[in-house]
């Protein structure tokens, strides 16, 4: 029932968010709730998105605060757009800032700080984000460590993790 409730409130905030000015493509998968920040208008996200949990797009700059007391601008304010392509991943808890466009076909790690460009087909991680591998390393890498088990067995994934250790 619980999981009932949060899968209407979480349609109705991207509901509300598209109606603010967001952009999400066709396919887009968000697991949990990510923040989309003050201006969602300056977000766009492409087809066949994944978005975890806790990820956080930042589309301004906060700290800006401080130079507007110290200079007395108090209409300086710093802003920029952020771009997800097709086909992208973002990782748990990863934080994408201003300014930033995330290529086709991309992954971005869990707990990523990604300050600038991913380029297309690019697998980024760490703080700040930076390239660890192409999508095509990164797949043969997967591919050569995938465990294959038919109908997601439990008991198949307890014996291939634990019983052969002993």
């Amino acid at each position: 029932m619980f999981r009932f409730i949060l899968n209407i409130y979480k349609k109705m905030y991207i509901k509300k968010l598209i109606q603010k000015g967001l952009t999400i493509g066709e396919g887009c998968i968000f697991y949990g709730l990510p923040n989309f920040g003050t201006e969602p208008f300056l977000i766009k996200i492409g087809n066949y998105v994944e978005v975890t949990s806790g990820v956080t797009f930042l589309t301004h700059d906060g700290s800006i605060s401080v130079v507007r007391r110290i200079y007395s601008r108090d209409h300086l304010n710093k802003y920029g757009k952020i771009i997800v392509e097709d086909n992208c991943f973002i990782g748990t808890k990863a934080i994408i800032l201003p300014n930033v466009t995330i290529g086709k076909n991309s992954i971005v790690g869990a707990g990523s700080v990604v300050t600038k460009n991913v380029p297309p087909n690019s697998v980024v991680a760490g703080n700040p984000a930076k390239v660890i591998c192409s999508i095509d390393q990164y797949a043969e890498k997967v591919i050569k460590g995938t465990v294959l088990y038919k109908g997601h067995s439990i008991d198949e994934l307890i014996k291939h993790f634990w019983e052969k250790d002993e």
